[in-house]
């Protein structure tokens, strides 16, 4: 039975036929409680007051820690009395799973992490089939349980429930699992109840895999719309995203209480708030690194923040951007990233929201960055097709001249309690030995890391059913609902002569041939359409495109977008930042033109990211949606009116580039005379 999960709930009648053995915990012989169901692969039952509970540290003793009935803060006070410093620090570390060339967790890669660091806490990359992923957290699991105190390890995921036109963004492919716009679209539908139905379904379907932990909402605000992390905000209003944080928290945890044993564990982010960059450049990179509040508007980022806090968020990531020139509450702020900032992290965010989880630091915060991280590859390199991966890279700014372990010590002492994107616990050993952290700060850590483990019910059963994984994940139920929101959050934008919805009648009689761009051909013609290959032949022209952008190849997180929103051929195109990029765009706007030249209706989707600048292209499009990531089916149930969109802007559209220029990168809808408002949005 090694190589299976055996799972144990048995009455307390027959559990009580196991007999008896020494414990260092007694609750009496108290029978009111339920029996939970263990899962375990490696370690042996132990019987006490009719109950069973597993040996995980193998003592043949039932030690506080391994006793369901005790509450969490008194099983982790326990556990944590047994650790060695080692694993401690080990469990500050929120390391990857290492994967193979198949896609699978390479398990030879991990065993040193796991058996000699101590790291217990993986972001999972994986994707695809839900049996595999559900299968390789199991086996993670089986190894975890035959080390040492046998604790289980907590699993993250980036989204992964979201379309995305940017295969290096933050988010995982959503495979199998059921497919929703990004959460703008959710802002454009404005329902916070849609929302917690979202959560609460992929809350089923991470933990029907095996992952207990969200590294998701961004409550950041989309103030500054050049930024490149707008999709995965709910836009630039503070209160509707402060309502749609806490709803999507609600969903995800399992209630407004905290966490419980059908959880994911939430981490709100960025905290204080991404979004105001100088200039919208991102600070993954170097050249992005300050975070700046030209309108004085520092309080109105915190407000979405609000919501995560009423709804018990049971983590928060603070973001890499370091405050340029801030005052908050008649203090100057510390010019370091936030995740070193103590007055961000202890006093506003520990004090003022009295927040009491666990803070866990953005990816590759104590890492260096130099050489090649700060001037990028040379062109030559590129050329020579250099992979910009291949260097080396940390986002520890402001504190840059500091050694890795003054930078953990910091950190710590700013508040934060586990580190993103390393597994390596040496640095911070190093920090304790040499006096700059105490296992005081280490044990409180710990503590909240140890208690949310916990709270999930890791410890009775981290294992998962392969089978009912599969015929969960991605239901037709789950995938017919996703595919609804897809739809409702598109936003009608333009509508020429009424064209939209188009009948079927009036596909057949009047635009019966179609010329497509960026649109599946089969699904086409599901709706009745016949495709041709040349406008010139066609009575209609369907559109898809994305907003414009810059990225840089020289770069490791260059295909973060920045810079342009406006659609133009290269040759005009005007670079107005001191960091110019290669452009994307040129040939969406030849398609546009294309398409009105050949004098048929056009009707366009607008892969809306950021607020695009669509001056010099509405003219040449009949009937405009913006979309959120939809399927072309979804999209085309809003052509035909089989789903009427339901959303509105959850950002303005500015009309000019100089209008961004002349905008504050911290106020909301604030560009001189912009082409559709916030709120826009047309409807049949």
């Amino acid at each position: 039975m090694h190589n299976i999960t055996r799972i144990f709930a048995l009455s307390a009648l027959s559990a009580a036929l196991l007999g008896g053995c020494g414990s260092d915990s007694d609750t009496g012989s108290d029978t009111s409680y339920t029996q939970p169901t263990l899962g375990y692969r490696s370690v042996s039952l132990l019987s006490k007051g009719g109950y069973s509970f597993k040996d995980l540290n193998r003592d043949g003793s039932l030690n506080p820690y391994e006793d369901w009935r005790l509450d969490s803060a008194t099983r982790a006070e326990d556990l944590l009395s047994r650790m060695s410093l080692a694993q401690k620090a080990g469990l500050m570390m929120h390391g990857t799973l290492s994967l193979n060339s198949a896609g699978r967790v390479d398990f030879d890669a991990m065993s040193s992490v796991l058996n000699n660091n101590y790291v217990n806490t993986f972001i999972t990359r994986m994707s695809g089939d839900p049996a595999t992923i559900a299968a390789d957290n199991n086996a993670l699991q089986q190894s975890a349980e035959a080390i040492g105190l046998g604790i289980p390890v907590t699993i993250s995921t980036d989204p992964r429930n979201h379309f995305t036109n940017d295969p290096n963004a933050t988010s995982v492919s959503a495979g199998a699992f059921s497919q929703w716009p990004e959460l703008l679209g959710f802002a454009a539908i404005k329902d916070a109840d849609l929302v917690r139905e979202f959560g609460d379904i992929a809350r089923q379907e991470y933990r029907a895999v095996g992952i207990h932990e969200a590294l998701s909402p961004q409550a950041d605000l989309a103030t500054e719309p050049r930024w490149g992390r707008i999709s995965g905000t709910f836009g630039e209003s503070n209160t509707v995203a402060k309502d749609l944080v806490g709803a999507y928290i609600e969903g995800f945890q399992s209630g407004s209480t905290g966490l419980n044993n059908k959880s994911v564990i939430t981490v709100v982010k960025h905290f204080a708030g991404g979004g105001p960059q100088l200039n919208g450049l991102d600070p993954h990179n170097s050249y992005g690194k300050e975070q700046v509040y030209p309108g004085n508007n520092f309080a109105y980022h915190l407000v979405p923040f609000e919501g995560a806090f009423d709804a018990k968020v049971a983590s928060v990531m603070p973001y890499y951007g370091k405050p340029v020139g801030l005052s908050y509450d008649g203090q100057e702020i510390e010019e370091v990233g936030f995740g070193f900032n103590k007055q961000i992290l202890t006093d506003l965010l520990r004090g003022h929201f009295a927040f009491t989880g666990v803070v866990l630091s953005d990816w590759g915060i104590v890492n260096d960055c130099v050489d090649k991280c700060v001037s990028g590859l040379s062109d030559e390199e590129v050329a020579a097709g250099v992979s910009p991966w291949s260097m080396s890279f940390g986002m520890s700014w402001g504190v840059e001249s500091m050694t890795v372990a003054e930078r953990y010590a910091k950190a710590i002492d700013a508040g934060v309690d586990q580190f993103g994107g390393v597994d390596e616990p040496a640095y911070l050993l190093t920090a304790i030995d040499s006096g700059l952290v105490t296992e005081t700060q280490i044990n409180a850590s710990v503590l909240r890391i140890l208690k949310q483990k916990f709270d999930l019910g890791l410890f009775e059963n981290p294992y998962v059913d392969e089978t009912a994984a599969v015929a969960l994940v991605g239901n037709s139920d789950f995938q017919a609902k996703g595919l609804k929101a897809q739809s409702q959050a598109h936003i009608l934008l333009k509508n020429s002569n009424s064209l939209l919805p188009l009948s079927s009648e009036t596909i057949a009689s009047t635009y019966k041939k179609v010329y497509l761009y960026n649109v599946n051909a089969t699904v086409a013609a599901q709706y009745g359409f016949t495709v041709v290959d040349d406008p010139a032949e066609a009575d209609l022209a369907i559109l898809r495109i994305s907003t414009p952008y810059e990225s840089d190849p020289h770069y490791p997180f260059g295909t973060v977008h920045f810079g342009q929103l406006g659609f133009a051929d290269d040759s005009s195109l005007i670079q107005d930042t001191d960091h110019a990029g290669v452009y994307t765009g040129s040939d969406d706007y030849a398609a546009i033109k294309a398409a009105k030249a050949a004098g048929i209706p056009v009707i366009a989707s607008l892969y809306l990211d950021r607020p695009a600048i669509l001056t010099d292209v509405i003219g040449d499009i009949d009937a405009l949606v913006a979309n959120f990531g939809a399927l072309d089916t979804a999209f085309f149930d809003v052509l035909t009116g089989a789903t009427a969109p339901k959303g509105k802007l959850p950002f303005e559209l500015p009309s000019s580039w100089s209008a961004v220029l002349a905008q504050d990168e911290d106020v909301a809808h604030d560009s001189a005379n912009p082409l559709y408002e916030y709120g826009y949005g047309l409807s049949y």
